[in-house]
């Protein structure tokens, strides 16, 4: 059997679970101390080996004007590129965020940055909990993407999450894509009430109705200043409120009668991570963008203009409310009449904690929507073993490969394997094909592998197997040369530009980085010592694209009458020469690059020419007039 039907209830034994820790409560508690505080701050504290930060929902928004729809890209924050592991398909959108909620999170993040140093220090630190209330959760969004980020590029696994209460939408479709890409999805858990407007309201182009959001904003963050007081805080009319409730529900009722299709009215944020939903009846946790938005707009549709006002402020009372409830509501399940079923017993019990009555219209669609979020492929466990299965079967072309690098390095023409592939013609145009199909099976099945990574089929630490991570290393290292090859041969960089900028897979670019991410171990660590003969394969995969590059920059350096040209080509082409001399001194190199007639040494000869011509009539340039040996 290798279909999992993930059983419905899951999602409210989740949400179940969750609310029987401490994390909801204490990071409320927190929350509630920052927004109690001074405005734009946070709070740190720590419980056990668990450090809570709470950003404060109290913000110098200023993002009620014109610019609060406005979105800008998020690439790097300081010296730390954001979404690295995973490098943009062509033609994806960048990722970019609100505006206004960037500024905000500008304007806290030295001093976050400075704490979250401090923590990490601490060798009693075991996880980190990021929360925030309102616009503090999208501040707290923000600064946990940087702390994963951060994180990733240090090779540290520390646990982080972050929870909030009543955020805002932050960003766009590709941030949701990104985050799922980093396998980041469950770092978030986004609490929502049933009837809030704030997490929804950014659905829709709010511009129009800038003036009644800074009414809005005004008065719930009075609100948290003076709890008892705020009915005295700015207000705005009922009238006023029918109007947003409704021009909200409107765009909302688009996005979440889209199924993968392109809305009538397009929305430029979209949610990302876990949402657990909340109500006087209990709790629900669901996950998927458009299980997420539907799940926003059925619960919505039983709000009113007065309600999802007021339910922004009400995050508290959900919280106490919530391990007594989920405890009744099973109570209340086992007297009632019980499906025949787990998964229609879910159901139930998911409806119940949403807070919809089965004779409710909105409990049907209820339903519908959990239903058609129920998994029922293979779980990733299973495509996992299935994909070593047929990593198995593909095992052969990589020996034809390995052979035929093994006739080069016996032929007589003395190219070795980068050349005789790159300028293979019609004497043996049967092996040739041969392989050459080979590197397009292989090409297909490897894409195949990160297709299904980023789409969230395979388990989540998949990219971190030391099997996987070896298996793709050792293919890049026998394949890709051959598709440098392929680019020249056909002269491809003549129109496109050279290969590592302008055509180079996006496969190879991935698997660098997992290998650079793999943890360091003992075998490691002895594949690190002296070699006492030359490698099987080149340990740089991309060694003939610098060397066609090399190449390239001698041939102009010969004709080149511009001095300051000449001086910087002469300069690529010492770095490549240090560079090429460090690895074949140290035998990271295979055989075929000393080849007589490989590209490589032919570049060598060629190199010693240029240097002898520039030394006879005395135009080498001053900073080069040293000559060195290419080859040890």
């Amino acid at each position: 059997m290798d279909i999992e039907a993930s059983p419905f209830e899951s999602s409210e034994m989740l949400a179940t679970f969750l609310a029987s820790t401490p994390l909801i409560p204490e990071s409320w508690r927190l929350c509630s101390s920052a927004n109690a505080a001074a405005h734009g701050s946070f709070r740190t504290e720590e419980i056990g080996d668990v450090v809570y930060i709470a950003f404060s929902g109290i913000q110098m928004a200023g993002g009620s004007g014109p610019s609060w729809g406005q979105l800008v890209p998020l690439v790097s924050v300081g010296d730390v590129t954001l979404f690295s592991s995973q490098p943009s398909k062509e033609g994806e959108d960048a990722v970019m965020v609100h505006g206004g909620m960037l500024n905000l999170f500008w304007s806290i993040f030295k001093p976050f940055q400075n704490q979250m140093m401090a923590i990490m220090g601490n060798p009693n630190t075991k996880s980190i909990i990021i929360t925030g209330h309102s616009l503090g959760g999208a501040i707290a969004s923000l600064c946990t993407i940087w702390l994963l980020s951060y994180l990733q590029s240090i090779s540290s696994s520390m646990p982080v999450l972050c929870i909030t209460y009543g955020s805002p939408l932050l960003g766009n479709e590709s941030l949701s894509q990104a985050i799922l890409k980093e396998r980041w999805g469950g770092n978030f858990c986004h609490v929502v009430s049933k009837h809030d407007i704030m997490p929804r309201l950014l659905f829709a182009p709010i511009i129009p109705l800038t003036t009644q959001i800074s009414s809005l904003l005004q008065f719930w963050q009075f609100s948290m200043i003076f709890p008892d007081l705020g009915n005295f805080g700015a207000q705005i009319s009922d009238q006023e409120k029918s109007d947003l409730f409704s021009f909200v529900m409107a765009y909302l009722s688009n996005a979440a009668s889209q199924d993968g299709e392109s809305p009538m009215m397009p929305f430029l944020f979209h949610p990302f991570g876990s949402y657990f939903f909340v109500s006087d009846e209990g709790a629900v946790c669901v996950d998927g963008t458009t299980t997420v938005i539907k799940m926003m707009h059925l619960l919505w549709a039983t709000s009113s203009p007065v309600s999802c006002i007021k339910d922004h402020l009400k995050y508290g009372d959900y919280v106490n409310k919530l391990s007594l409830l989920s405890l009744n509501q099973r109570d209340s399940l086992q007297v009632n009449n019980v499906p025949d079923s787990s998964y229609e017993a879910g159901l139930e019990l998911a409806l119940q904690s949403s807070g919809i009555t089965s004779q409710d219209p909105a409990a049907l669609p209820f339903k519908q929507c959990l239903s058609s979020a129920r998994r029922t492929g293979r779980s990733p466990t299973l495509n996992a073993a299935n994909l070593a299965v047929r990593l198995s079967k593909v095992v052969p072309y990589r020996a034809e490969i390995e052979w035929y690098q093994a006739w080069c390095a016996k032929s007589d023409d003395e190219l070795g394997y980068y050349d005789s592939f790159k300028r293979r013609g019609s004497a043996n145009l049967k092996r040739d094909m041969k392989v050459n199909m080979n590197r397009i099976k292989l090409a297909r099945f490897w894409n195949n592998v990160i297709e299904m990574l980023e789409n969230n089929e395979l388990p989540r630490d998949f990219n971190k197997r030391a099997k996987w991570v070896n298996a793709a290393h050792s293919y890049q290292l026998q394949v890709e040369p051959l598709d440098i090859a392929e680019y020249y041969g056909k002269e491809m960089h003549k129109t496109k530009g050279h290969y590592l900028e302008n055509g180079r897979e996006r496969r190879y670019k991935i698997f660098d980085k997992w290998w650079m991410e793999r943890e360091a171990s003992t075998e490691e660590t002895n594949n690190n010592k002296e070699r006492s003969k030359f490698a099987g394969l080149t340990q740089d995969s991309c060694f003939w694209a610098k060397v066609e590059e090399a190449r390239d920059w001698l041939s102009r350096v010969r004709s080149e009458r511009d001095v300051n040209e000449r001086v910087l080509l002469w300069q690529n082409i010492e770095k490549f020469e240090k560079y090429a001399m460090e690895l074949v001194g140290s035998k990271a190199v295979s055989e075929d690059v000393l080849a007589k007639n490989s590209s490589y040494s032919l570049w060598v000869e060629e190199l010693r020419e240029v240097r002898g011509l520039n030394s006879k009539f005395q135009t080498f340039p001053s900073p080069f007039t040293r000559f060195r040996e290419v080859v040890p």
